[in-house]
């Protein structure tokens, strides 16, 4: 792993693949670190001809920490918003930050352009990169994630309870038992979804190289102040695939389906069992829909290296 100075703060990233392969850079969720991403996926990727970049999102793992500001809570801006305040400029920063933030990596490793997915939060701010940077965004893969339209369908009760759940002492264990429990809720189905065992392995790994729950409220922050764009997603012209879980509880497919609608010409597969994870087992599932779509939208000098590579 590498770190690089980008829009001002330090950036924890790494890179699989050639340099000289076109860029697929990746954002990662809410309070997701950049280790949380499948190896197989992020292998399979490279093999197939892309210069795979992963990194850490701002105030989480080991990009720049935010120490200093004190998010309003949750309740207030809900209420700030409610009353038709803009609470953008009560938190410490919003997801258009964290957009300018991926947007000046892609420039910062020396790319002009780059194939973008995100999930969950990731993908709001992979649509935010194309509508607020489209100068570097080549194509747009915005997964388990919302168009930010306020009347979409909610999370269930449960979701949202198991995404917010705080130990009770911050230990590893802990920390490890509230993953472990909130995946079997918001998760894929059983079979598809990680194991216990694979989950809270995952989770004392995250715990043990940056634990900071400020951070983490900081970034729920960001994206209940970030000022809505639904609206403005049917200006965009970029290629565009939606990928969503048929049974995501936490982001309705109803929210991807949103997406689709909205930015012209995008293609949407809703997919099977799948819930709000990343699973081991879904990796050849992604492969399948993905590198066919990068092969088609990649640059002129690399069109038919992709399925070549893959297909090896």
């Amino acid at each position: 792993m590498a770190r690089i100075k980008a829009n001002g703060i330090d950036i924890e990233y790494k890179e699989y693949g050639s340099p000289d392969d076109p860029m697929f850079l990746l954002v990662s969720g809410f309070s997701g670190q950049m280790i949380t991403w499948p190896e197989s996926y992020l292998e399979g990727l490279a093999a197939a001809g892309r210069r795979v970049v992963i990194f850490d999102n701002r105030d989480i793992g080991l990009s720049t920490e935010f120490t200093n500001e004190i998010p309003p809570a949750p309740g207030d801006i809900m209420k700030g918003i409610a009353a038709g305040e803009d609470m953008s400029a009560k938190v410490p920063y919003v997801l258009d930050d964290m957009a300018a933030d991926a947007a000046a990596l892609i420039s910062a490793l020396g790319a002009e352009k780059a194939d973008v997915m995100g999930y969950s939060m990731g993908g709001m701010i992979v649509q935010l990169i194309a509508l607020n940077h489209p100068e570097k965004v080549r194509s747009l893969i915005p997964v388990m994630t919302t168009s930010g339209d306020p009347s979409l369908p909610r999370s269930t009760e449960e979701a949202q309870k198991a995404l917010t759940a705080q130990p009770v002492t911050r230990t590893a264990n802990e920390v490890a038992d509230i993953a472990a429990a909130s995946r079997r809720v918001i998760g894929s189905a059983d079979g598809v979804r990680n194991s216990d065992e694979a989950v809270r392995a995952m989770a004392t790994r995250c715990f043990n190289r940056s634990d900071r729950p400020m951070g983490v409220a900081r970034q729920y922050a960001a994206i209940l102040a970030q000022p809505r764009w639904h609206e403005r997603l049917s200006s965009l012209d970029v290629p565009t695939l939606v990928l969503h879980g048929a049974i995501d509880p936490l982001i309705r497919p109803a929210a991807g389906e949103d997406i689709a609608r909205r930015i012209p010409g995008a293609e949407i597969e809703i997919i099977d069992k799948w819930g709000h994870d990343m699973p081991e087992k879904m990796v050849p599932v992604l492969l399948e829909r993905i590198l066919p779509f990068l092969e088609k939208h990649a640059p002129e000098d690399a069109r038919g290296d992709l399925g070549g590579r893959h297909g090896a």
